[in-house]
C-alpha cells in the first residue's frame, strides 16, 4: 500500500479530530497489541528463535456513529539462526488493518480502509494469542488475499435462536509493495455469511486475479468457494475450512483444506492435532499433520508446543518442532 494512502486515510481521522468539539477524544483513545517468540528446530536440523511480531492496536470509539482502527506491525524485530546468528535483516514495518466504521444500525455498517479479508474465520482471528498452533494452515495464506483495500457492507440479523452475519466487500485499491514470498492479487471481492450460535458456520464467495510472481503481470482470474466452521462436542473443540478455487474458464485453479481439535487434557492444557492440505496451480499438492499440546497461562497468554510433518517445504508452515509464547496487552 503506498504511504500516501496511508496518509490520506489518517488525514481524514485528523480532520474529524479538529472537527470535534468533545475534549474527551483523546480518552477514548485505546491502545493495546499482541506479541509472540518463538524456537523451532527444523526437520533438517537447523535451528532458530526470533521475536515473531509486535503488534500496535489502536482504536477510537465514543458510542457514536464513526469509529476507527488500526494495527501496525513490526514483524520478526529480532531473529537468531544457526548461520547468522542474531539478525535484523528480516525485520519490517506493515500496515495490517486502517480502517473506518461507520453504524447506521446493527443491520448496516459500512468499513472503509484496509481491513482482513473477511472469507475465512482464521484469517478473521490469526493473532497469535487467539490461535491454538504456531504456525497457521497453508490454505489460510496461499490461496487468497489475507488483506483487501477497499469497503466493506456488513452487519448481524438476530432470528430465533441464532444471529446472521453478512460481509459484502470489494476492493478499491491495490496494493503497491509485496514483501518477499507474498502472492500477489488483485480485483478482489466477495462475500461471507455465518450463523452463529452454538456453533459458528460460514460460506464465502471470492473472486480475484492472481499476479505473475516473477513479471507482476496480470495472471488467471479465479472464483474460490469457502466453508468454514468451529463447534464443541462436549469440551472439544472442532475447527475447519475447505476453499475450492475455479479458473475463469470453470477448471480447476487449486484447493486447500484442514480440520483441528483442541482436547482439554489436564487444568488448562490442550491436546492439539491438525491435519491440512493445499494444491497450488504450477506449484504442486502438499499435506502436512501437526500435534501438540497448548497451555492456556491466563486468558491472555498461551504457551504452544508442537510437532508438524508432511510434504514440501512452505516458509509459513516449517516442518518439525517449535514452541512459542504469545500474549495480548
Amino acid at each position: 500500500m503506498k504511504k500516501f494512502h496511508i496518509i490520506i486515510l489518517l488525514l481524514m481521522l485528523t480532520e474529524y479530530v479538529k472537527a470535534s468539539e468533545d475534549n474527551t477524544f483523546y480518552d477514548q483513545l485505546n491502545v493495546g497489541g499482541f506479541s509472540s517468540a518463538a524456537i523451532t528446530l527444523h526437520r533438517d536440523a537447523k535451528a532458530e528463535a526470533a521475536i515473531n511480531e509486535l503488534n500496535l492496536l489502536l482504536s477510537w470509539n465514543n458510542h457514536s456513529r464513526l469509529s476507527f482502527f488500526s494495527e501496525l506491525e513490526i514483524e520478526r524485530p529480532l531473529a537468531w539462526n544457526d548461520n547468522e546468528r542474531y539478525s535484523r535483516k528480516e525485520s519490517k514495518l506493515d500496515l495490517e488493518r486502517l480502517y473506518f466504521d461507520y453504524n447506521l444500525s446493527e443491520v448496516v455498517n459500512f468499513r472503509f480502509g484496509r481491513f482482513l479479508t473477511p472469507n475465512s474465520r482464521w484469517n478473521l482471528f490469526r493473532a497469535p494469542p487467539l490461535m491454538w498452533t504456531n504456525s497457521r494452515p497453508l490454505a489460510t495464506s496461499r490461496l487468497f488475499p489475507i488483506a483487501t483495500n477497499g469497503i466493506t457492507l456488513h452487519g448481524a440479523l438476530p432470528f430465533k435462536n441464532v444471529e446472521l452475519e453478512y460481509k459484502l466487500f470489494t476492493e478499491l485499491l491495490e496494493d503497491q509493495q509485496q514483501d518477499n514470498n507474498e502472492l500477489q492479487f488483485e480485483h478482489v471481492r466477495g462475500a461471507r455469511f455465518s450463523v452463529k450460535s452454538d456453533s459458528d458456520i460460514g460460506i464465502s464467495i471470492l473472486s480475484f486475479s492472481e499476479r505473475d510472481a516473477f513479471n507482476g503481470l496480470s495472471g488467471a482470474s479465479y472464483r474460490m468457494l469457502g466453508l468454514d466452521f468451529v463447534t464443541n462436542l462436549y469440551e472439544t473443540e472442532i475447527s475447519g475450512e475447505v476453499f475450492q478455487r475455479f479458473t475463469s474458464k470453470g477448471k480447476e485453479g487449486g484447493s486447500g483444506a484442514y480440520i483441528q481439535t483442541a482436547v482439554p487434557i489436564k487444568g488448562n492444557w490442550y491436546w492439539i492435532t491438525r491435519l491440512e492440505s493445499l494444491n497450488r496451480p504450477n506449484e504442486g499438492s502438499f499435506g502436512r499433520w501437526l500435534i501438540g499440546a497448548t497451555w492456556r497461562i491466563k486468558p491472555t497468554q498461551l504457551l504452544k508446543f508442537e510437532f508438524s510433518g508432511g510434504s514440501g517445504d512452505q516458509p509459513e508452515a516449517p516442518r518439525g518442532f517449535s514452541a512459542s509464547y504469545a500474549l495480548s496487552f
